[in-house]
């Protein structure tokens, strides 16, 4: 390792400045193209380095002058991210967490521009950072654990502490019983290096809803998102700011997930390099809300209208000129309704779309259309029944899966209200008990 040390040091303190190959856009750094991935590295390097030293092994000159030098770099880029009025980049996080790690120096804590005011400005009282993505919220989470851990003797302050325990119990709550977390707004759907990432945070609790576990309801009012969870089916609804760039053109979606699969998603995001695709998945299309005239939202924010012991009421005015949506989600014996009404100040196309990620089987009725949706094992299924107060017709295409593999073909429900001001789509959705044989296909037909 000390070798391997070594050799970082030489690389690096030979290089006359900024990577010449980052773009305009890009926050430069030495070794890499971009300041962010050089602060990671530092991290990494930074904690190696104190690990060795702290076990009695002498650093050579090189890596001590490394460890100033990536130190000084942090400095600099957290200066013009300043300069250029980011003060809650996330990048900032990981630039605060580069010197803390690389210097010991508490004041990359609690100084000016430190991790724990960067902490507090960046995150919501809710305790989501301001972007509500939940990849990069743990990624900034992350970052400010790591620094606090690495300078010794460290103790946050307790409004710190507070706002750090309730940016891990969002993400504790929005988790599914089956422990995957949800990748709203930018972020990736599935990715073995992100699992685990969040295992670093340890999100595990005891406390998951199982079988006999009342029906509970959990609102984030900052982030925007309001979660309704029973046994065997956990909702969730977005409503809150966009995000800013990480941010989907997805207000009002609903994701559904089950005790092992997902059934209804937030698709997350491929990486940067692929512009169609990330225009897709940040797109309306992509998402399980509704969509005008088949075009996208606006950048906007919804509001919550109302919520009792039973049911939440989100809206909003300002994803469509002349359009109000609202969606209300209601436990109920069976299961969970979910009402969506749409009214326009002219006739409009109006869809509500259906994003499965998996399978699902549609049956047209006389007053609406059946879902079953498949789960990962034939225990598991969700039952869907849908009717409208006018005319709509459910038309089901294949689309792109995930953003875990956007060649994954699975089917998309667009349900179509032509030439429409005022309709309500009505869906009743309910888990089916585990059946075997002829009973679980007369279930699934009823």
């Amino acid at each position: 390792m000390l070798d391997f040390l070594t050799c970082c040091a030489d690389r690096y303190l030979s290089l006359p400045g900024d990577h010449d190959g980052a773009q305009g856009w890009m926050l430069a750094g030495r070794l890499f193209h971009q300041a962010l991935t050089e602060a990671i590295w530092a991290v990494n390097i930074g904690q190696a380095a104190w690990t060795l030293h702290d076990h009695r092994v002498t650093l050579p000159t090189a890596v001590t002058e490394l460890l100033a030098e990536l130190t000084r770099a942090a400095v600099a880029s957290r200066a013009t991210l300043l300069d250029q009025d980011r003060s809650t980049s996330n990048y900032l996080a990981w630039l605060d967490a580069a010197g803390a790690v690389c210097s010991r120096d508490e004041q990359w804590l609690s100084g000016d521009h430190g991790i724990y005011p960067h902490l507090l400005a960046a995150t919501l009282s809710d305790g989501w950072q301001w972007e509500a993505s939940t990849y990069y919220h743990s990624f900034v989470l992350r970052a400010c654990l790591i620094a606090i851990a690495n300078v010794p003797g460290a103790v946050p302050p307790p409004e710190v502490a507070e706002r750090l325990r309730a940016m891990h119990q969002v993400l504790r709550e929005l988790r599914s019983p089956g422990g995957e977390l949800p990748a709203l707004h930018d972020g990736p759907y599935r990715r073995d290096g992100y699992d685990q990432e969040l295992a670093e945070l340890d999100l595990d609790e005891t406390d998951r809803a199982t079988v006999g576990a009342p029906a509970t309801i959990t609102v984030q009012p900052d982030g925007g998102y309001a979660i309704l969870s029973r046994p065997g089916l956990h909702a969730i609804l977005a409503f809150g700011p966009h995000g800013g760039s990480h941010g989907h053109f997805d207000k009002l979606s609903l994701s559904l997930y089950g005790r092992t699969t997902s059934w209804q998603a937030d698709p997350g995001q491929v990486p940067y390099g692929n512009r169609f695709w990330r225009r897709h998945y940040a797109s309306t299309a992509a998402h399980p809300t509704v969509i005008i005239d088949d075009t996208d939202q606006s950048a906007c924010t919804g509001s919550l209208l109302g919520r009792d012991d039973d049911s939440v009421t989100v809206g909003c005015d300002t994803a469509y000129p002349g359009v109000r949506i609202t969606r209300t989600l209601r436990h109920t014996v069976e299961g969970l309704d979910d009402e969506v009404t749409v009214r326009c100040d002219r006739p409009r196309r109006v869809a509500l779309q259906l994003r499965p990620v998996g399978p699902v089987d549609t049956l047209v009725t006389a007053d609406g259309f059946s879902t079953v949706w498949h789960g990962s094992s034939d225990a598991e299924v969700l039952m869907g029944s849908h009717q409208a107060t006018g005319p709509a017709q459910p038309i089901v295409r294949p689309g792109p899966g995930p953003a875990d593999d956007p060649q994954r073909e699975v089917p998309q429900i667009d349900w179509i209200a032509e030439d429409c001001r005022e309709i309500t789509f009505t869906s009743h959705y309910r888990v089916a008990p585990p059946l075997e044989g002829d009973r679980a296909a007369n279930e699934v037909t009823r």
